[in-house]
């Protein structure tokens, strides 16, 4: 559509086209961002690929020194003056030989089978005693083998630098150049690559605590991990994709599950964000209004339920709302029959979302009351001289102007209310109950059914497999969101 027959669309059929033009595009927009994903995937093959050829030209062009650098870490180093630095790759390479050998292969040569030996139990002939024979572990395995395969990466990343290194060396010797000295080198870590010392240690804390185990996390999903395979007594296999197909389809009642969760969870994170946000932008606009007194009082008052901690909040409306909580007993008392606020499936949703108002309001509140004080008062002016009313003036500046810096904010809170877990587990634990739903409940949302699968019912493989589809359609969405987003197409206005 032209700019100019946007012009003349009113507030509400713009907004409806707006939706329309969102639907419309969303598959072009899915393709977009897999072609993207896949555009990436070929230049980090690429990448790889052109680093296998330069390693490979390497070792042609090389001299022999270098070419016994591959199997011997850090001898042409040696053998050319840089005696320090070759150790430390000799070294690198003797302790990851010791690894191996001493523990990582005693873990890696069974990740195919993920142990064969379940626990058992003997009478011992002598005293008599139950004793357990020696078993494979097979949570053991998988996470260790993970270890292991991130440490074998770590060390082709030291290889490759000391072959680099060996041949920079050999280089440097055929032009006459000076060797830099190995505690100059160390001395320009505190200088001129500081930075790379200051990111060392976060980044090993990010592989060691957040890699390893997400990595595990997702090979999970590929096991049949769960109450029946319980390492050491019973051990769990790979499965392939067998629980992707049961959530797809195959088992009924995990399928039903997953997608009536699903449905719920978009209901609920839409409902959660654009409430809150749009009733805290109105609540914002009307304790900026000129004439209201008080303004810091009333900011006061509604800042208040951020004050107490919400899980304290929460578990208090959970008990006033309860079958026999005070606010049935005041409806009993005044004739009427006892309303299951959070023990019916329908009445519970929409409960949930009145009372996250109540903790999520203020937030908006807060965050809009300081980008209305900064629109500046001429757009108004300009409205009211040309005869806009309230509503207009609020659609054609007021809106698109918060909208414009509070898009990034949107997609947080829309992916954070669909992972929302404290809201739904400390009002309703996600009950009621349901006979024909999996281990779950009416007001459950996926993240609140994924920590049930895991900590009550040890459905490992699933709840994996419901972590990895939460992730896949959070960052689709977000993505997704943003680039159709204002913010990101005209990034420029509005400075």
């Amino acid at each position: 559509m032209k700019e100019f027959d946007r012009h003349k669309m009113g507030p509400f059929r713009l907004f409806i086209h707006q939706v329309m033009q969102f639907i419309l595009h969303l598959p072009k927009n899915i393709v977009r961002l897999i072609v993207s994903i896949g555009k990436a995937l070929k230049k980090f093959a690429v990448f790889c690929w052109r680093g296998f050829v330069s390693f490979l030209s390497i070792f042609i062009k090389g001299d022999i020194i270098t070419k016994i650098s591959y199997p011997i870490m850090g001898f042409g180093c040696m053998l050319r003056g840089q005696l320090a630095k070759g150790l430390l790759y000799l070294g690198a390479e003797i302790g990851f030989i010791t690894f191996i050998t001493s523990f990582g292969w005693n873990y890696l040569k069974d990740i195919g089978t993920l142990g064969v030996n379940p626990e058992s139990e003997y009478i011992d002939e002598i005293t008599g005693i139950i004793m357990y024979r020696p078993a494979d572990n097979s949570m053991l395995i998988l996470l260790y083998s993970v270890f292991t395969l991130v440490v074998i990466l770590a060390f082709i990343a030291i290889w490759v630098m000391s072959i680099h290194a060996s041949y920079r060396a050999e280089i440097n010797k055929k032009q006459n150049i000076r060797l830099v000295p190995f505690r100059q080198e160390v001395r320009s870590l505190l200088d001129e690559r500081y930075h790379a010392t200051l990111l060392t240690g976060p980044t090993v804390m990010v592989f060691a605590f957040v890699i390893i185990p997400l990595l595990f996390m997702i090979l999970i999903a590929f096991t049949n991990y769960d109450a029946n395979h319980q390492p050491p007594g019973n051990l769990f296999t790979w499965v392939g994709f067998q629980n992707f197909r049961d959530v797809f389809g195959e088992n009924l009642t995990k399928s039903q599950t997953f997608f009536y969760l699903l449905k719920w969870d978009f209901v609920w994170a839409v409902s959660a964000t654009f409430l809150n946000y749009i009733l805290g932008m109105v609540l914002a606009l009307m304790i900026n209004k000129k004439g209201i007194k008080g303004k810091k009082v009333w900011r006061t008052i509604f800042v208040i339920t951020i004050a107490v901690p919400q899980f304290v909040s929460l578990l208090l409306m959970s008990r006033l709302f309860g079958d026999s909580g005070p606010v049935n007993i005041i409806l009993q008392n005044l004739g009427f029959n006892t309303v299951p606020f959070l023990t019916d499936g329908k009445t519970a949703r929409v409960m949930v979302i009145l009372i996250n108002l109540w903790v999520g309001i203020p937030y908006t509140m807060l965050i809009t009351s300081g980008i209305l004080m900064n629109i500046p008062a001429e757009l108004y002016e300009s409205a009211k001289i040309d005869g806009a009313g309230v509503v207009k003036t609020f659609m054609k500046i007021t809106l698109p102007y918060v909208l414009f810096v509070t898009t990034p904010y949107l997609i947080t809170q829309f992916v954070g209310n669909f992972n929302n877990f404290n809201v739904i587990y400390l009002l309703t634990q996600g009950d009621p109950k349901s006979v024909w739903l999996y281990q779950a409940g009416e007001t459950d949302l996926l993240v609140t059914w994924l920590y049930k699968l895991t900590v009550q019912y040890q459905d490992y493989n699933l709840a994996s497999v419901i972590g990895i589809l939460v992730f896949l359609v959070s960052a689709a969405m977000s993505l997704i969101v943003y680039n159709y987003s204002a913010a990101a197409k005209r990034e420029e206005e509005f400075q």
